[in-house]
């Protein structure tokens, strides 16, 4: 009994909305946690994925919740709030034209650069729950065989903590739903035991690709530069002056003649435009 008196205590936010000001205090909290502009369009999204942290915070309102986030102490809750209304939409080798064009066009000069004993550097920018970064390492993989052998890396990173979590794992379900050749399958992912539909990710994937957390609109800790970069469908999510500094921040991190591939409806603006050359769909090129 005492739980159920508990639960008819605590606050109702099925149907309470959220106010203007509330609205705008979290829009700002957001967009200078992590950049991303939260449009009016999204209230009821912010409502229905914040109202449960209200509901554990045993917090009556939003503004309450505001108070929380602004006040001493907020950053971990600041860091929850970025989590549920960051959004996530990834499968593997979506876009698949990319990956044609990095198998094709892009990999075979950095596979003859790293058998001359160069390192070879490869970045997921908002890898989400990892298929991104493997997809390209099977593309790796295909190319140059015995990568291990070299000093050959590709770097993940996500804001989302569960997300960066799971990439580690490796491990996926309903891959006979993905549109992958049979063989590639086969060769890089193993059925688990036991569990019905799921599959992990081989070691030799693995020991290509390195997860990390990052906040795009944060400090960078990268110290070497990339031969290639995948940001892609995360930059459209800022407003127009924080996409043209991730623009010219991606570019000085590119080597000369890297390569920058971008989502279908993202494109290169600012400074960055005058030193990257649009080479292909949605693919750019350092020059």
């Amino acid at each position: 009994m005492m739980g159920l008196r508990q639960d008819r205590q605590r606050p109702n936010l099925s149907d309470a909305g959220i106010d203007e000001a509330a609205f705008q205090r979290i829009a700002s909290i957001l967009h200078g946690e992590c950049g991303i502009v939260l449009s009016e369009s999204k209230k009821s999204l912010a409502v229905s994925r914040l109202s449960k942290r209200l509901r554990k915070l045993n917090l009556s309102d939003f503004n309450s919740y505001c108070d929380v986030l602004e006040g001493a102490g907020g950053e971990d809750e600041r860091r929850e709030m970025v989590t549920l209304l960051t959004t996530n939409v990834t499968q593997f080798f979506r876009e698949v034209h990319h990956f044609e064009t990095l198998r094709a066009t892009v990999l075979p000069s950095l596979a003859e650069k790293a058998r001359q004993g160069s390192r070879v550097r490869i970045w997921s920018a908002g890898c989400s729950s990892g298929q991104e970064p493997y997809s390209i390492a099977t593309e790796v993989l295909e190319v140059l065989p015995d990568a291990k052998r070299f000093d050959v890396r590709i770097l993940a990173t996500d804001i989302d903590p569960n997300m960066v979590r799971t990439g580690r794992e490796g491990v996926y379900r309903d891959l006979d739903k993905v549109d992958m050749p049979a063989d590639r399958q086969r060769k890089y992912f193993q059925k688990v035991s036991g569990a019905d539909g799921s599959y992990q990710v081989t070691q030799p994937l693995k020991d290509l690709v390195t997860f990390a957390e990052l906040n795009l609109i944060g400090n960078w800790p990268m110290k070497g530069k990339f031969d290639v970069i995948f940001c892609r469908n995360v930059v459209i999510y800022f407003d127009t002056d924080t996409q043209a500094k991730l623009w010219s921040r991606f570019s000085q991190l590119l080597e000369p003649s890297g390569h920058l591939f971008v989502g279908h409806s993202e494109r290169v603006s600012g400074p960055a435009s005058s030193d990257l050359s649009l080479v292909g769909t949605t693919h750019y090129q350092k020059t």
